[in-house]
């Protein structure tokens, strides 16, 4: 396991829902190599777990905000514990 791994849940606010948050957050893991999984929330925020490091978890959120239409008002993070063995990033349904 890579030393420098670290995983975060992060629930974002703002103008996150209907402009595609998910699918960009799901492309941006992709290509920053992050792996975890988003969701949308039944009260309008959308929820992440994201592993990487830290860089990787910086650019995959930068990325994110870069998206037309989205608007991250503030977030909350929360330092989770690592997940060794999970691959890929994916898209998580309600």
């Amino acid at each position: 396991m890579r030393s420098d791994l670290t995983r975060k849940f992060i629930r974002f606010y703002g103008w996150v829902q209907a402009v595609g948050f998910r699918y960009r957050a799901c492309h941006a893991a992709d290509m920053y190599g992050a792996t975890g999984w988003v969701k949308n929330e039944y009260d309008g925020s959308v929820a992440m777990e994201i592993q990487g490091s830290e860089k990787q978890i910086d650019d995959v959120i930068t990325a994110i905000e870069r998206g037309t239409y989205i608007k991250i008002d503030r977030m909350e993070v929360k330092t989770l514990p690592v997940k060794p063995d999970e691959r890929g990033f994916r898209v998580l349904h309600i």
